[in-house]
């Protein structure tokens, strides 16, 4: 299954390679709303419910115009006002302007909206400076997107960007991959866990709180199984507590040809080995594997 000649020195992109042709996906799926999706991977396809923008709007503070309308340095009255969720609705007569604020709706019969900087106020209206084209600070409806677009695929991951795109088109909830579930421990009698006194030849247990703390800014959820002891009957319980409740195990140490490092061992007992080294120093002994249910990465304890 693995394809791997276990004895041999594998260079680093191989190995990558070859681990990423056989890891699987994770496809259970469950829905959330969308505060809480961040960091989670999206599991369906995402298309637009409705137009973005969803009617035509101003883009900038000025006054919504009709160019018939327009000559030069002839002022228009103002008919009314148009606020962002107060759109005008009154009569507009003809050689009338209309004040509009970013983001309200675009009067019926509007060609553009000048902005205030272009135009000056009088006692007989508003004077356009300059004139403008059709169409011109106007949004149309679905200028970003058409109702039915794809905005997002499958797979995606959800930053910070994502969630208030979702939010903008009214989507409450999402399908998302469940968190991949990660086993980690250490093995050693030399290491110790912190607030131990230390005896001599004794360190503190570290590398579990780095791949912890990288599993966790990925968003998988982590099984922390602490220090095991060279001890091949505690190995193995961990190695079977690992397989039965995570998707992965990671461990730190007992990778190297020491006399004391089980790890080897054990996995070719319970499950399959795929390499045990790299062409890589320092991390020559990094091993990869298979237990019944869930993938093995072995790093150096060095």
């Amino acid at each position: 299954m693995m394809g791997f000649d276990t004895g041999a020195l594998l260079p680093l992109d191989k190995a990558l390679q070859g681990m990423l042709e056989q890891l699987t996906c994770c496809c259970e799926t469950e829905r959330l709303p969308l505060p809480q999706a961040l960091d989670r991977i999206l599991a369906e396809e995402i298309s637009s419910p409705l137009f973005v923008p969803p009617f035509d709007n101003a883009a900038m503070d000025g006054y919504a115009v009709r160019l018939a309308d327009l000559a030069a340095g002839v002022p228009l009255p103002v008919a009314g006002k148009a606020f962002a969720g107060q759109p005008y609705e009154g009569e507009w007569p003809a050689g009338h302007c209309i004040r509009i604020m970013t983001g309200a709706p675009v009067p019926p019969g509007a060609d553009a909206v000048v902005m205030q900087e272009e135009t000056q106020a009088g006692d007989n209206g508003i004077t356009f400076l300059t004139r403008p084209v059709a169409g011109q600070n106007i949004r149309r409806r679905g200028e970003d997107l058409a109702q039915g677009d794809r905005v997002l695929e499958s797979g995606l991951r959800l930053s910070p960007r994502e969630l208030p795109l979702l939010a903008s088109l009214g989507i409450a909830s999402v399908t998302v991959r469940r968190p991949l579930k990660v086993a980690i421990f250490s093995t050693g009698d030399e290491l110790k866990p912190l607030g131990t006194p230390l005896q001599h030849g004794d360190i503190y247990d570290s590398n579990r709180y780095g791949v912890k703390a990288m599993l966790n800014r990925m968003g998988c959820e982590c099984l922390d199984l602490g220090i095991i002891p060279d001890d091949p009957a505690a190995l193995r319980a961990a190695f079977l507590q690992a397989d039965r409740e995570a998707d992965a195990l990671i461990t730190t140490g007992g990778v190297s040809v020491g006399e004391a490092d089980f790890t080897k061992q054990l996995l070719e007992e319970l499950g399959e080995i795929g390499f045990w080294k790299l062409a890589i120093k320092p991390g020559k002994p990094f091993a990869f594997g298979r237990l019944p249910n869930a993938w093995f990465f072995g790093l150096p304890g060095n």
